[in-house]
């Protein structure tokens, strides 16, 4: 039974940073290294609908990160004219459901920050003509746009260049993020935004209190707009203590986040960083070690995508009705961007 519902519902994963690994190839490589490397994980956990992200690495900050953004973003636009057969670049709402009726995977672009851009806003339309349609505005730190939430001691809401870009995403129809953004900026966000907004990866601050985690006033928030929250799958943001970075843990976190925005406004966001540090040499990510998080823990069986299966398994041993599940483990998503990106 969890097998064949997971094969008949759309499934969501809204962060996958897999563009990291794929483009790190020579360019000659990209499309081959995908299909050998992370389609059949795909297959096997059965995504139907993924945000490719770009994120840019402490590495190539300041001076490499638009030429970074570029190359990702010609990575993941190489990738799918490479796999014709078996994944679709979509840009809006019907590109996503012909990739479905076919078979394929529905691929959507994502930035996430965007250090390549700054606080040149004219830049968000260049970004949209190349295919992106998701995108935040600051990670950890603090960005020319908005303060992340490592960074919430400021009490700091977004620039007039971070205004600027929300009202920039909003007219061209690209879907607003907040992961990652500080609690003043998230509340300014929720303040100025005029259409739904959405979390990628953000899991219950109720239950792990981490600054990464949303709080049960934010998650309400969210779902207000009409949004979704994607719960992130990143154990050290699920518990505190590793004994305790269990499926049981994440499921905790997604029975929460129901009951508190809803049933229709939560999906997966899971952030699989395990596999994609494996992939990279040398491995990304190193700021988190000093941020007192080891990147590399991971709940057993859900180091990538491939282990998605067990997540419907888990709600539906929960007493989950079926409906339920499937709204959680795409559906939502699905309804979400058909709505946002039609």
């Amino acid at each position: 039974m969890t097998l064949s519902l997971h094969q008949r519902a759309v499934v969501a994963d809204t962060h996958n940073d897999l563009l990291m690994a794929v483009s790190a190839r020579p360019p000659r490589q990209w499309a081959t290294f995908f299909r050998e490397r992370w389609l059949p994980q795909l297959r096997d956990g059965g995504v139907d609908l993924q945000v490719l992200p770009v994120f840019i690495d402490d590495q190539y900050l300041p001076e490499g990160a638009l030429r970074q953004t570029l190359r990702m973003i010609e990575c993941a636009h190489v990738l799918a004219e490479g796999n014709p057969d078996h994944v679709r670049l979509c840009l809006d709402a019907s590109d996503i459901d012909r990739a479905l009726d076919e078979g394929k995977i529905a691929l959507v672009l994502a930035m996430e920050s965007m250090p390549g851009l700054d606080a040149s806003v004219e830049l968000i339309p260049t970004m949209h003509r190349l295919g992106v349609r998701v995108a935040s505005i600051a990670h950890f730190g603090r960005t020319q746009l908005a303060d992340g939430s490592g960074e919430d001691a400021t009490g700091s809401g977004l620039t007039s260049a971070g205004i600027a870009a929300l009202q920039e995403m909003e007219r061209l129809g690209i879907v607003f993020d907040i992961s990652h953004l500080g609690a003043s900026g998230v509340a300014h966000v929720l303040e100025l935004a005029t259409r739904p907004v959405m979390a990628t990866h953000s899991s219950a601050r109720a239950l792990r209190d981490h600054h990464r985690n949303l709080t049960d006033d934010q998650l309400r928030a969210v779902a207000a707009t009409g949004g979704v929250i994607c719960v992130n799958f990143f154990a050290p943001f699920l518990a505190e203590h590793e004994d305790d970075m269990t499926l049981d843990r994440l499921l905790d976190h997604i029975e929460h986040i129901v009951s508190v925005a809803g049933i229709d406004h939560v999906g997966l966001g899971p952030d699989f960083i395990r596999e994609v540090m494996d992939d990279l040499t040398p491995p990304c990510c190193e700021d988190l070690y000093t941020r007192g998080v080891n990147p590399k823990q991971a709940i057993p069986g859900l180091e990538g995508p491939a282990g998605l299966p067990m997540v419907t398994q888990g709600l539906l041993a929960r007493g989950l009705p079926e409906k339920d599940v499937m709204q959680i483990i795409g559906g939502n998503v699905h309804r979400f961007f058909g709505q946002l990106l039609s």
